[in-house]
């Protein structure tokens, strides 16, 4: 059972109860921080690929994943039409505290209305899983695109990680693809059920959008191995 700690911490903030940060760890990494305050960021403290996915989006707008509304609220500061969705009930609810007029707590697979723009920010490719969930995904993305309507997606090739300090590649090719991490998060000392979380590389998302009859054009890349990328 999800306990929504992502949820919880970001109703901490919003609430005024910062007192603590969330822990991440994944299967290759160590423990890291993901500071609260990072995502409520306002559009000037964004990375790039974020400040020109959001320049880039036009029309009806879907933002995916939306988490505190950050994304959604700077669109629709500009007038654009957004709809705010997370499978994160605090999440939501911090959106629509914050202002997003239109959040609702849905996986995407259950999104039914079309988009001129989807986006699918900070390692968008996340919600995929598993590389074997790609094209289930992205053909179900398509089916909700209006016609000339884009998906923006960011993610980030990981392989980087499994290098040692000579560079070469410590990669086990039995444990399937490099970027299927466990994803595990903790806060104020409760732990998440561990979720499935994917990077996938440009090539692969690439090749696994032309297997669906997507289009698939690297727009930017990011400064650690991460890219923005625009599928129609």
């Amino acid at each position: 059972m999800k306990k929504d700690i992502f949820g919880k911490a970001l109703l901490d903030f919003q609430n005024g109860n910062y007192s603590e940060d969330i822990i991440t760890s994944t299967n290759i990494s160590d423990e890291d921080t993901l500071p609260l305050p990072y995502l409520f960021r306002p559009y000037a403290d964004m990375p790039q690929l974020e400040q020109k996915a959001l320049q880039l989006s036009k029309g009806n707008i879907l933002d995916v994943g939306c988490g505190s509304g950050s994304h959604s609220l700077w669109l629709q500061n500009k007038g654009l039409n957004v709809k705010a969705i997370d499978n994160s009930e605090g999440a939501v609810e911090v959106a629509k505290k914050r202002g997003v007029i239109n959040a609702e707590l849905k996986p995407i697979l259950e999104e039914t209305e079309t988009f001129d723009t989807i986006l699918l920010l900070m390692n968008g490719t996340g919600i995929f899983q598993e590389l074997s969930l790609v094209s289930q995904n992205l053909k179900h993305l398509k089916s909700i695109l209006k016609p000339g309507g884009q998906i923006l997606i960011d993610s980030s090739d990981i392989s980087y990680m499994y290098e040692d300090e000579d560079g070469g590649q410590w990669l086990d090719l039995n444990q399937g693809y490099p970027g299927e991490l466990d994803y595990f998060l903790s806060y104020k000392g409760e732990k998440e059920t561990a979720m499935k979380w994917l990077y996938l590389d440009f090539e692969t998302l690439k090749t696994a959008c032309l297997t669906v009859g997507l289009n698939c054009e690297k727009v930017m890349d990011g400064e650690h191995f991460d890219y923005l990328a625009r599928l129609f």
